[in-house]
């Protein structure tokens, strides 16, 4: 079949390829690199055409040689020099996950005029710049698709299709996790430790869940994404975090009896003084696109000022979606290897202040116990209008030792909302603020 695509290129007067093959290495026997692998593997006929050559497998890096990674991972592939394999390589595609070695390597790869594919979204929200610097004085391409959002096309269409236009706004659900527990929690009733358990054992959640349950993947998902759209640095410190441990089934009732449901939401928004990015449990209505994003799913809105808005929607993990991005990126940086070219550089023109959520407009939902007498909605009231803040809907709820007061505000920025909040603890009217969760998506 090679011969054959090498005969096409000829009469389309391509670029004959200096390569006799794209070599690539793959540091990581996960679940995805093992897909990566068997795709390379089962669809080498079709990969080749796309590339203009054909890609070879030198190598898998595994720490145990011994162990048997099962059919698709042959021994005679793996290897526990992970220095000397990236060394032969012309693409080496990361899939290990943390910080160290994975930034090391790629580093050495870099320096060795490889290409780089990594899935790696907290290496490349804490480390991208450093990478970025790195494999733009080298003339080697650093992709990162599966970084964000598993099998959905959007690091490319942030970074590239969008790159004439001026986005404003980003707004998604990007890990799927979360996205199980409180949809499980919303469709079934479950609390949050039996939603939590079940993903565990259907593998959606990982022995310790911190990293999803506390939104510090999402927030680094956030940190590339806003660093993209608004050609910026943006640090994952700047990502104002914060996760979904202390949703109640209390919570998913109260939202329910509104017309809401509750998503862990990433947020990157431009303003007129700066940028602000947050990951928090926020409402959205029933009505609301995001809504309806069932289980392990991702999706993200994007809003532009020319294009308008734009909505990506997916299977945000698992073995064999993420591979499928994976495999995109492998092919993009290889065809550069086989024919010429190189991808996108970093974009960081811009000089936008990244604001702290304080300054972010956003609306709140307060649930709270208060004095079952006369003059106490007065009182409420009164910390509202003492912090700028207006009251859109005020519901009462019937109460066995206080009544229940829910009432949802007007937008207004954040530090009058955490201050109104702050007011209403020390109101000898409300015996206690139970709850407060952010609207968003109207």
């Amino acid at each position: 079949m090679w011969d054959a695509v090498r005969e096409r290129s000829a009469r389309l007067g391509a670029v004959s390829s200096p390569l006799a093959s794209v070599k690539v290495a793959i540091l990581g026997p996960g679940t995805v690199g093992s897909e990566v692998v068997r795709l390379l593997t089962q669809e080498a006929g079709d990969l080749a055409a796309r590339v203009g050559a054909p890609l070879e497998i030198i190598g898998v890096y595994v720490r145990d040689t011994s162990k048997d990674r099962g059919p698709h991972l042959p021994q005679s592939l793996l290897t526990s020099d992970a220095s000397a394999l990236v060394a032969q390589a012309d693409v080496v595609v990361e899939l290990m996950g943390g910080i160290e070695p994975a930034r090391t390597l790629i580093l050495e790869a870099i320096a060795g005029g490889a290409s780089v594919v990594t899935a790696n979204k907290a290496l490349v929200a804490a480390h991208g710049p450093e990478l970025y610097e790195a494999a733009d004085a080298a003339n080697v391409d650093l992709y990162f698709e599966a970084a964000v959002a598993g099998a959905i096309p959007l690091v490319r269409p942030v970074r590239e299709s969008l790159a004439g236009d001026h986005i404003t706004r980003i707004l998604g659900i990007v890990n799927g996790t979360t996205n199980y527990i409180l949809d499980e929690m919303t469709r079934r009733g479950l609390d949050y430790d039996v939603a939590l358990k079940q993903a565990q054992e259907l593998g959606y959640a990982e022995a310790d869940p911190t990293a999803d349950v506390e939104g510090h993947d999402a927030a680094a998902k956030a940190a590339i994404l806003a660093s993209l759209a608004f050609h910026q640095r943006v640090a994952l410190d700047d990502v104002y975090c914060e996760g979904i441990s202390a949703i109640t089934s209390e919570d998913v009732i109260a939202a329910r009896e509104t017309r809401q449901v509750i998503k862990l939401l990433a947020i990157a928004e431009r303003t007129e003084g700066g940028v602000t990015v947050r990951v928090h449990p926020a409402l959205v209505g029933e009505d609301h696109p995001l809504a309806g994003v069932h289980g392990a799913f991702n999706a993200v809105f994007i809003e532009a000022e020319s294009a308008g808005g734009l909505m990506f929607y997916g299977q945000g993990a698992g073995g064999t979606p993420t591979a499928s991005a994976v495999l995109g990126d492998i092919v993009s940086v290889a065809r550069h290897k086989a024919t010429g070219g190189k991808g996108p550089l970093e974009s960081n023109y811009a000089v936008h202040e990244v604001l702290p959520i304080d300054a972010a407009l956003t609306r709140y939902c307060i649930r709270m116990a208060v004095e079952d007498r006369p003059g106490v909605l007065a009182s409420v009231a009164a910390v509202f209008e003492q912090h700028g803040v207006g009251i859109e809907i005020v519901r009462q709820v019937p109460g066995q030792t206080h009544a229940g007061l829910i009432l949802s505000t007007y937008a207004a920025p954040e530090r009058d909302l955490r201050a109104t909040v702050e007011g209403l603890r020390a109101s000898d009217a409300v015996a206690e603020v139970k709850s407060v969760l952010r609207i968003e998506g109207e």
